[in-house]
């Protein structure tokens, strides 16, 4: 298993770091757009959908894509689109968990296959726009939510005898929580050090969310994205359990499957776009 997840890991990070790198945006944009295909058709295999139509689902949700980069010109969103995310995550995720695992397949199918897309969607056009404001603000964005979950990880571990949410993730505890809310707050004061320095290309979201919010709306919207971090994974470990699935698929050998991977990057890259917007 550990070496299977070192390959994959190796052959994602072959395949990603250049596209991010590169200076023209849109081998990042395709390679995004196609990870968001992917997680469409677990979407819809995980919510009831046949091999066939989950297929293409996850053609629609790229077609989707491509026609609100090249068609509707979204590569720069309005700012009122991320405040629809907002209400959604928050709202909308509040009711998802405190329904449980048990109210998610009671929902009208149509309801939940077309929550899907327009997550995957609003995720994808806030990781063109980050991408598009420059690669500091983007890395800053993923970096977020990373240390999120690393600091949860090992806090958990030391601390975590208090369960968050025990039907739906067994694993994670208030400690992780913490520990993951006080990791993001030393990455944040860090990282805008390193962009006072000058040697970044563009503000990070963490300077961004400094200058427009001041220092209490920077605590609270580094915590707030934190936190956010957490119901995005919760949200798609509650659909998982929901059905008795341990990962989103099998396509990243050692990983499960792409929405494994991106579930906290949902909620967290439109809604920072929202803070920032505010």
């Amino acid at each position: 298993m550990l070496k299977q997840r070192v390959i994959t890991a190796v052959v994602l990070l072959l395949v990603l770091l250049p596209a991010l790198f590169a200076s023209d945006t849109r081998p990042f944009f395709g390679l995004t757009l196609l990870f968001i295909a992917a997680a469409g058709w677990e979407w819809a295999r995980l919510n009831g959908a046949g091999a066939l139509a989950s297929v293409c689902f996850g053609a629609v949700v790229a077609a989707g894509g491509i026609w609100a980069w090249s068609g509707a010109g979204l590569v720069q969103p309005p700012g009122w689109l991320w405040s629809v995310a907002l209400v959604l995550w928050v709202a909308g995720g509040t009711l998802a968990l405190r329904g449980g695992v048990s109210a998610w397949p009671r929902l009208p199918g149509v309801l939940r296959l077309s929550i899907g897309p327009l997550l995957l969607w609003l995720a994808w056009l806030a990781m063109v726009e980050g991408r598009t404001r420059g690669l500091n603000f983007l890395l800053s964005t993923f970096c977020l939510v990373w240390m999120a979950d690393i600091a949860a990880y090992f806090g958990g571990r030391a601390w975590g005898r208090r369960k968050l949410a025990p039907a739906i993730s067994p694993g994670k505890s208030w400690a992780g929580v913490y520990t993951g809310m006080v990791g993001v707050l030393v990455l944040g004061a860090a990282w805008m050090l390193l962009d006072a320095s000058g040697r970044t290309d563009a503000p990070s979201l963490f300077t961004l969310l400094w200058q427009r919010l001041g220092p209490a709306g920077w605590l609270f919207g580094c915590l707030f994205l934190a936190a956010m971090s957490v119901v995005g994974d919760l949200f798609e470990s509650l659909i998982k359990r929901s059905v008795g699935a341990k990962d989103s698929s099998g396509l990243l050998p050692g990983h499960g499957g792409v929405l494994d991977r991106i579930d906290a990057l949902l909620p967290v890259c439109p809604l920072a776009l929202a803070l920032i917007h505010a």
